[in-house]
């Protein structure tokens, strides 16, 4: 499954193993990944790809505006994951 900005992804390794995140960019291998709550978009997490799980969910919200303005909010990150998961 192909990950890209926008994506739903679920932690598999590392202290935050469980937690869902939002794929904010895509830099080779590695993930900045932010969840709007304890992983802001100023800080994101920075994930290989082998330590994410991938899902088909994808917020088209999120991956429009990065692609238009270039940063996301924190409280749009925390929106996009509630639509997706509910």
């Amino acid at each position: 499954m192909e990950v890209k900005v926008g994506s739903r992804v679920r932690s598999v390794a590392g202290r935050d193993k469980g937690v869902d995140f939002i794929v904010i960019a895509v830099e080779g291998e590695y993930l900045s990944l932010a969840d709007g709550d304890l992983r802001k978009v100023d800080r994101p997490k920075k994930k290989k790809l082998k330590h994410i799980q991938a899902s088909s969910d994808f917020s088209v919200f999120i991956a429009e505006k990065l692609e238009a303005t270039g940063k996301v909010t924190n409280a749009e990150v925390r929106k996009a994951l509630a639509e997706i998961i509910s």
